[in-house]
Formats: structure tokens, C-alpha cells, sequence
């Protein structure tokens, strides 16, 4: 299971872009894919289309997690244990997510996401980052 960040959402809407390659290679190995809910709605906040809803919703296969009280308490965790940095409690709650599944996460944003390994989040190694 590979849980997606919100930049490879946004990414997905542009086709042909490095995100969209990476995800099809991920979906052509057999891997599945989810977002959580936090995610989500950061996607749905865009601008985006109905369409584009539509289109990363069929490739995500509806697979949206959601935030309940196992992933608020392990989020909790992450930001405590991690120095409670000013704007990362959304990446906490996004990291938690992916790690109450022991999940893998993919994220173009990979500085933000760094402090979590060491407490067990498993990201995805980053291809080039220039573009999403």
C-alpha cells in the first residue's frame, strides 16, 4: 500500500507529468494506492474540476482513509516527538495516517515528511522533484 501526499493528487491531474509516470508504474507492479481523508480534502480545497475529482478519485480507487482516533493519537506523537515544529500538524496527521496502515508514503514535499522516518513513517525515495 502506498498512501499519496497532496502534491501527487495535484500531480496526477496533469497528464504526462513525472507523478502521473510514477503512479501508473506503481499501479502497472501491482501496488494499491490511498490518500487519507486529510489529504483529500487539501485535494478537494484546490481549484480543481469536477473532472479532475473524478479522474484522481477512479485512481486512487476510492480509497480514502480516514482520521480517526488511532491516527489522532499516533499524529499527536509525531508532533511531540519530533520537536512540535510551527505548520507541521497536517503532516502529522497525514504521516499518522499512512503509519497506522504501515503503509508506505509518496510525497514530492520530501524535507517536510524527513523528521517522521526515524519515528517509523516509510517515504518513498523521491525520483526528481523538479517537476510534478
Amino acid at each position: 500500500m502506498i498512501h499519496l501526499d497532496t502534491n501527487y493528487l495535484i500531480g496526477l491531474a496533469v497528464p504526462g507529468s513525472r507523478v502521473a509516470t510514477e503512479v501508473d508504474e506503481w499501479l502497472g507492479a501491482g501496488h494499491s494506492l490511498a490518500v487519507s481523508a486529510i489529504v483529500w480534502s487539501e485535494f478537494l480545497n484546490g481549484p480543481v474540476t469536477p473532472e479532475e475529482i473524478r479522474r484522481i478519485e477512479a485512481v486512487v480507487q476510492a480509497n480514502i482513509r480516514p482520521f480517526g482516533a488511532l491516527e489522532a493519537a499516533k499524529s499527536a506523537d509525531l508532533f511531540n516527538r519530533s520537536g512540535r515544529l510551527r505548520g507541521s500538524r497536517i503532516d502529522c496527521f497525514i504521516a499518522a495516517t499512512a503509519m497506522v496502515e504501515a503503509a508506505e508514503m509518496a510525497t514530492v514535499n520530501q524535507a517536510d515528511f524527513k523528521p517522521f522516518v526515524a519515528l517509523g513513517l516509510k517515504l518513498i525515495a523521491a525520483k526528481d522533484t523538479d517537476s510534478v
